[in-house]
């Protein structure tokens, strides 16, 4: 069967899926979105299409993915994921998934695509032994920076997505870092990274009860705008920190809502060791939303900013409690 499109998430996984699956499928239209946009189907998705890293549509040719959220959501709604075409597999990455689906099926993939593959499975999985390990460039992590570039316009960014697909496509990741494109956007955003981190220095705060610092919060709900921040950047002022948590106002058509935006992530000082820290399972738990084990993101509703400021209240309580109740292991 031919495909038309690819709708895939618009990070660095979702892009190295995107180019496995252009290179075998020989598709060209590359839609770039979130795992929001599909659970409010505010895409039209067929058989025509394949969908990687993002939740299941109602209907699609191929789906990838590796989220246990987006698993257990089949499930509930009586799918059973065997019976999708495709694959789902707790993998690392997404895209590992994608290629370990192609290689089995045996397709002749380029010799540069098991090195996108394994950056895809540490970057996504945030899989890094110490602040230095995760600060040591690879030509992976380089084309992650550019892509957390500053773009003028959302027009902007899609067209670079989808020029960095192709590029991850058809070259090494050394040499797309020599794209002039590339290299201008990976220049720009270390610009910015300094940025980031004075501001980050200025927001951030600790949970009442949390006197050993162990969760690093930043909230940024009262900006009238949202800041651009890279929330890994507060490992560097707090290293001894097991994890972050940022809560981010959400804007719809340019205007501040009372909702907002849950994102948390494990340092990488739990990676390697055995703890019972599950990220993915706090946000499930509070039925926000999904992720990993050391990465997850969420949504709450509120109908007005005194309801924002209470939930807001509830929701660092809940998270705190659920945190302290699962190990952090030896050494935490």
């Amino acid at each position: 069967m031919s495909y038309e499109r690819i709708i895939t998430h618009g990070d660095f996984d979702g892009i190295v899926s995107a180019a496995l699956c252009s290179y075998v499928f020989g598709c060209e239209r590359i839609v770039f979105t979130g795992p929001n946009a599909i659970d409010k189907t505010e895409i039209s998705i067929d058989s025509r299409d394949i969908v990687c890293d993002l939740p299941y549509p109602l209907e699609c040719g191929l789906w990838f993915d590796h989220h246990p959220g987006n698993l257990e959501s089949l499930r509930l709604r009586g799918i059973d994921p065997d019976s999708i075409p495709g694959r789902f597999d707790g993998k690392p990455s997404c895209a590992r998934v994608v290629f370990e689906y192609l290689t089995e099926r045996g397709e002749d993939l380029p010799a540069h695509f098991p090195e996108a593959v394994a950056e895809a499975d540490t970057i996504d999985s945030f899989d890094y032994r110490s602040v230095e390990e995760w600060r040591t460039e690879t030509p992976g992590k380089l084309v992650d920076m550019s892509l957390k570039a500053y773009f003028a316009t959302p027009r902007d960014q899609t067209k670079y997505l989808y020029k960095l697909t192709g590029l991850v496509r058809d070259l090494p990741l050394p040499s797309v870092l020599e794209d002039p494109e590339v290299a201008a956007n990976l220049e720009r955003y270390r610009v910015e990274e300094q940025r980031m981190l004075d501001f980050i220095r200025k927001s951030v705060s600790f949970i009442e009860k949390d006197t050993d610092h162990e969760l690093i919060i930043l909230d940024f709900t009262h900006h009238k705008r949202r800041p651009r921040v890279v929330k890994n950047l507060a490992y560097l002022l707090h290293p001894g920190a097991l994890g972050v948590l940022t809560l981010n106002a959400i804007f719809r058509g340019g205007r501040k809502t009372n909702d907002f935006a849950v994102s948390m992530s494990l340092s990488m000082r739990m990676t390697g060791r055995r703890h019972g820290k599950d990220i993915g399972e706090i946000m499930r738990s509070l039925n926000i939303g999904d992720g990993h084990v050391g990465a997850a993101a969420g949504i709450m509703r509120s109908g007005s900013k005194d309801e924002m400021l209470r939930l807001k209240r509830i929701l660092l309580d809940d998270i705190w409690k659920l945190w302290r109740s699962m190990p952090a292991g030896e050494g935490g």
